[in-house]
C-alpha cells in the first residue's frame, strides 16, 4: 500500500481561475486532480472522505495551500 497525499495549490498557471487539489503517491505525482472555484468546497469532499489536513510549511511553493493525507 502506497501513501496518498493531495496537495491543493492557489491558482495555479495552468488553472488560474481555480483551486486545485493534486494528488500524490508518496512523492510522485499522478495524473488524478480536483479544480474548483471554492476552496471551502475542496476542504469538505477531503473531510467528508476522511483525510487529515497538514497546513503548509514555509519552505513550501506560494501556491500551496495545504495537504490532506
Amino acid at each position: 500500500m502506497s501513501l496518498s497525499l493531495w496537495t491543493i495549490y492557489d491558482h495555479p498557471t495552468d488553472y488560474p481561475d481555480r483551486f486545485v487539489a493534486r494528488e500524490f503517491i508518496l512523492d510522485k505525482p499522478t495524473n488524478n486532480l480536483i479544480a474548483c472555484v471554492d476552496l471551502k468546497v475542496l476542504r469538505q469532499h477531503f473531510i467528508e472522505i476522511g483525510l487529515t489536513c497538514i497546513t503548509r510549511s514555509p519552505e513550501d511553493q506560494p501556491q500551496i495551500v495545504e495537504t490532506w493525507l
